[in-house]
């Protein structure tokens, strides 16, 4: 179709009727200041010279305002698209390089701005193409003159992707059976371009009007409110939508779907509304109510007002990754959104409130200031999940999500404690690696350590210092020195005209904040946590009344002695912010620990070793002092070594009096333990020993923590078939928590800790095969049976019930078959779990080939199911062999370096702990760099199973005899 038929049937552009396709004119220059060096031309695949030879796009041509039309076909499964782009020429030039990816582009006119009255014919622009780069090059006929703005328009259509990014089909079946397919988009970080050719990176913000065409029986989203619908020709509907604020192309969002939805106003007029296929929406009320609470919690936090006047959320039933910020319209997995009362554990109902909180933040931290470049993401997602818990906590404290933000940091900790991590901040330039930065380190490391700085600063002083961040930068990028100096300088206009009081870079702290230093060191400390990957490891030796501290990188799997330990030291240093409690005092006591560097030789065999820096410390404690605990809370980003007799002296103090430390230094304490164990700085007898006290600790939250790593210990012999400690392990954890499994009831009463303990106490002890909890389970899955799948079970006890009717042919059999019936996204996820624990390899392979066939299993399950499957000791073979068996199908289904791919291969590889399956693993690896398919997440899956078989080398014996002596 051409330009002006297209424009006259969407409306977008009225003045584009004039447009009379011309002549093509034969280009064979480029514009003036980019034309004559051969370095800026480059070849791609195609032969044709390219104008442009850099991944990132130039800037010589930016975007001012997309008037966008698209007409998704939901019968032929493509769309069309035509596009206005008004953009603005910095500099003479003859090119205008932008991104496409996978879209047929029919015309593209170029219109000078101000002589559109004037009825003057446009001017056809050539398409040059460069797949590799994923760009295109309009080329004109003449020069664009600097300072002038120009009309883009392109024609273009596609297929609707079949997998989850772009404007991709999804599909949900009703409870009649009937297949109903919507369309959506997800563009996060670099698949706009796959909708509409565009300026595709985070720095070239525009306005957006957007303009969708459907049928009478669907409805249409975008990110702002719909301001008029006219009918067509032919029955076909086309909404308008109002023009967006200034945003990036990622922000962008439209979906054509026949949902339902229910609506809210907060007491500030935005209205809030919760998308959900027909039959699910009865599980859209809690989002809704959640929603609106946070949206006011935010608007309130950050002291500037929710921008857009709707917000609308919706359940995407193919969706890849939890959820997605788009301005105004979010998009979430089903699971992260609805909440469906008779099937959602408590864990469920956190998840989806804490999902709800990280997407809502983003509408500040994201897409009102947007990073300059994805090297620094994690000023996007590490401030989201930080924002959770200050969110969830404010609106919902009885979620008691600060006792789960622990195990965010935990997470980070795991990678970070790799020498294959990488920086918060890092280089990414290609969209295999921007896809990469989205990882533990950049949202959980990147929430741990605001959670820290917060820490430090004090919240009120942390929480003016984002208002100031996110008041100078609104609709702009931001880079991280930008976040740093914001912190430093907290002063507004207002606050010099209103008298508040506030900080500047060069104004004196008051007494209460002067354990910071100047506020000008922010940026120099935060920048050893964001510019180097790693965590510090403090040492902590006690002499009388003095502390000696020392500074060095944490590392598991490798140990002072071996050759290359020195190398991977060298240079590491951190501003560290300490927290200390003392036996004298319940005061928190402060020190910043970034003393001067000593330099010594390490007396090694190994030549040319670099220098080792170790920092040194001294701290002098006041009156007599019997213990010091560091790391308060564990709001600090660093591990603790107590060394000589100290962690002996606190598994004294344990056995004593637990109660002296609160529950988070003791979740602390006993992680701490164990993760020196992975470092060779502690025995695994004495962490064993930390946690004998366990049969006296009431917290929940300690408990799971203890029971975490005795379950992890149990499935590593499991998986290996060491029979021997797999049946001791089984024994003790029977044995030592007998009480407190045999309180739990079958029930969703309690705290939500209370009912998490539940879970996972009730999961473990069927697991091991005790057997009053398999009896209870047999007869709560019977009568579950026995009611053709309607009574109502706890749903905190569903998994575990599940599981363990998964375990014959016919219960596995009635499982599946409720799987393909049930509308509850948490009811199918606990079910799919417990088809995953089948011991019969026949059932493995049958779930297997439905997650690749994608209709009873959707696609969007099938790593999860993958890693279930790998967790399985009679399935992971079988899910490892898959995976190197159907690489290239898997690539069909996901993209290179996407969340599930990543998921399939540490899920089917990281559990592995010997030399025969780490040579397996790399000769695997070494296959697919071979193929072109390079990933740094394989790096991390060697380390993890090298760290593993150096583990079960060094402590094996020792977990052996330690049980043997503690049963």
């Amino acid at each position: 179709m051409h330009a002006f038929a297209m424009a006259s049937l969407c409306r977008i552009c009225p003045l584009v009727v004039v447009l009379q396709l011309l002549h093509i004119y034969f280009l064979g220059i480029y514009g003036l200041k980019h034309q004559t060096g051969k370095d800026n031309v480059t070849s791609p695949p195609n032969g044709k010279p390219f104008p442009w030879n850099k991944m990132r796009l130039p800037d010589m041509v930016v975007p001012i305002q997309y008037d966008l039309c698209i007409h998704p076909n939901l019968t032929t499964v493509h769309f069309t698209g035509l596009e206005r782009i008004e953009i603005f020429v910095r500099e003479n030039t003859r090119f205008i390089i932008l991104h496409s990816k996978g879209l047929e582009i029919t015309s593209a006119v170029l219109l000078p701005k101000d002589d559109l009255g004037s009825r003057k014919p446009g001017k056809q622009l050539q398409v040059l193409e460069h797949p590799t780069y994923e760009q295109i090059a309009l080329q004109a006929p003449e020069v664009l003159t600097a300072g002038q703005r120009y009309l883009v328009v392109i024609e273009f259509h596609a297929r609707l992707a079949d997998g989850f990014d772009g404007f991709y089909k999804s599909t949900y079946k009703t409870r009649d059976g009937e297949t109903r397919i919507i369309a959506t988009t997800d563009f996060e970080p670099t698949s706009a371009r796959m909708a509409f050719p565009c300026f595709d990176e985070p720095s070239f913000k525009a306005n957006f009007a957007i303009t969708i065409r459907r049928e009478r029986k669907h409805i249409a989203l975008s990110n702002m409110p719909k301001i008029k619908t006219i009918e067509l020709e032919g029955g076909l509907l086309e909404d308008h939508f109002d023009v967006t604020v200034k945003m990036s192309t990622y922000l962008v969002a439209y979906i054509v779907c026949d949902f339902k939805s229910v609506q809210a106003t907060t007491s500030s007029g935005i209205k809030v509304s919760i998308y959900a296929s027909p039959d699910k929406w009865s599980q859209t009320h809690y989002a809704l109510e959640s929603s609106v609470k946070l949206l006011e919690f935010y608007e309130k936090y950050f002291d500037i007002s929710f921008p857009l006047p709707k917000l609308d959320l919706v359940a995407i039933p193919d969706f890849q990754s939890g959820a997605m910020e788009n301005w105004g319209l979010i998009t979430y997995r089903e699971t992260s959104l609805l909440y469906d009362a008779k099937t959602s554990s408590a864990f469920d109902k956190l998840w989806v409130t804490k999902v709800i909180g990280h997407e809502l933040a983003h509408q500040w931290f994201g897409n009102l200031v947007t990073m300059e470049w994805w090297n620094d993401i994690w000023l996007n997602e590490g401030f989201a999940r930080f924002m959770e818990l200050v969110s969830v906590s404010a609106t919902y404290s009885e979620l008691q999500i600060e006792d789960y933000f622990l195990n965010v940091c935990f997470g980070a900790i795991a990678r970070d404690s790799l020498n294959s991590s990488h920086p918060i901040s890092n280089p990414a330039e290609t969209p295999t690696q921007i896809k990469e930065m989205f990882d533990t380190v950049s949202y959980d490391k990147g929430a741990c350590i605001l959670k820290m700085l917060q820490d430090f600063l004090s919240e009120v002083v942390f929480q003016k210092g984002i208002i100031h961040y996110l008041k100078k930068y609104s609709y702009r990028n931001a880079k991280n020195d930008d976040l740093w100096n914001s912190m430093a300088n907290t002063c507004s206009e207002s606050d010099f005209s209103s008298g508040n009081f506030c900080y500047t870079a060069s104004r004196a702290l008051s007494s209460t904040f002067s354990h910071m230093g100047k506020l000008t060191e922010i940026e120099e400390m935060m920048n050893t946590w964001t510019l180097q990957k790693g965590i510090p490891l403090v040492l902590v030796k006690c002499e009388g009344n003095t502390l000696r501290l020392r500074q060095e990188r944490f590392l598991k799997g490798v140990f002072e002695e071996d050759p290359e330990w020195a190398n991977l030291q060298s240079r590491y240093f951190w501003h560290i912010p300490l927290t200390y409690v003392t036996s004298s005092s319940n005061t928190v006591h402060r020190h910043i620990f970034k003393s001067k560097t000593g330099v010594f030789s390490v007396n090694l065999t190994v030549p040319q070793v670099k220098p080792l820096t170790v920092v040194i410390d001294t701290l002098e404690l006041e009156g007599e002092v019997t213990w010091v605990k560091f790391n308060v809370d564990m709001n600090g980003y660093y591990i603790v070594h107590y060394e000589g007799n100290g962690w002996d002296n606190i598994i004294k103090l344990l056995d004593q009096n637990h109660t002296l430390f609160s529950h988070k230094d003791r979740v602390n304490l006993i992680h701490n333990g164990f993760q020196l164990v992975s470092a060779g700085r502690l025995s695994l007898d004495t962490a064993l020993d930390l946690m004998r006290y366990l049969r006296h600790e009431s917290s929940n939250v300690v408990l799971l923590q203890g029971l975490g790593y005795l379950e992890m210990f149990y499935h590593m012999m499991e998986r290996r078939n060491i029979s021997d400690v797999t049946e001791n392990l089984k024994r003790y954890i029977l044995q030592h928590f007998k009480p407190v499994i045999d309180k739990q009831t079958w029930s969703d009463e309690g705290s939500v800790s209370d009912r998490m303990l539940r879970s996972a106490l009730l999961k473990l002890a069927c697991e091991l095969q005790y057997p009053p909890c398999i009896q209870k389970a047999n007869e709560l899955f019977s009568k579950w049976m026995g009611s053709g799948g309607t009574l109502n079970l706890p749903a905190d006890v569903l998994k575990t019930v599940y599981s363990v009717g998964a375990q014959t042919i016919a219960g596995w059999n009635y499982l599946l078959k409720q799987y393909s019936l049930s509308v509850s996204g948490a009811e199918k996820n606990k079910i799919l779990y417990a088809l995953t624990t089948s011991r019969h390899c026949e059932k493995l392979t049958k779930l297997i080939e439905l997650g690749m066939e994608g209709e009873v299993i959707k696609t969007q399950d099938l790593a999860a199911l993958l890693h279930a499957i790998a967790r399985n000791p009679e399935g992971q073979g079988l899910a490892w062999n898959f995976v190197r068996k159907n690489w290239n199908r898997l690539l069909k289904k996901f993209e290179l370096a996407s969340f599930s791919i990543r998921t399939i291969i540490v899920g089917s590889t990281s559990h592995f702990s010997s030399k025969d399956k780490l040579e397996e693993v790399k000769h695997f690896f070494k296959s697919l760099e071979d193929q072109g398919s390079q990933l740094k997440i394989t790096e991390v899956v060697l380390e993890t199973i090298t760290k593993n078989i150096r583990w079960l080398k060094r402590n094996l014996n020792s977990l052996r005899n330690w049980l043997l002596n503690n049963l």
